[in-house]
């Protein structure tokens, strides 16, 4: 019964911006992480930025210093800030979220439905 739903994916020139949105909703009990991947046409599904257990945001090399996320605790929100986009940073983002449900003994992964980023001139 837990649903991400996601916004602020596009179209975007090379050098551009964008601001992804993601927000957790359904009987949730607690939310040990959020995050964002993204799968590239004919590549595996690889990690963007993560942050679980209240440990600080793992980013993946190739966006390091150009992504920024942050997350809204009290909103169940989680944001990925993209700046100085590449056409290599064209890719299905997907938002990520570790939840325990409020009947639920543990932590299950659940996954957004995917956004769209295409960066071309």
């Amino acid at each position: 019964q837990v649903q991400l739903v996601e916004s602020g994916g596009g179209l975007v020139q090379p050098g551009g911006s964008l601001r992804l949105s993601c927000a957790a909703s359904g009987s949730i009990f607690s939310i040990n992480g959020m995050g964002w991947y993204r799968q590239a046409p004919g590549k595996q599904r690889e990690l963007v930025a993560v942050a679980l257990g209240g440990s600080s945001t793992n980013y993946a090399d190739s966006v390091k210093g150009r992504f920024t996320m942050s997350r809204d605790n009290a909103k169940n929100t989680v944001h990925l800030q993209m700046n100085s986009l590449k056409p290599e940073d064209t890719a299905v983002y997907y938002c990520y979220a570790q939840i325990k449900g409020r009947r639920d003994g543990a932590f299950f992964n659940y996954w957004g439905q995917g956004t769209q980023v295409t960066v071309s001139s």
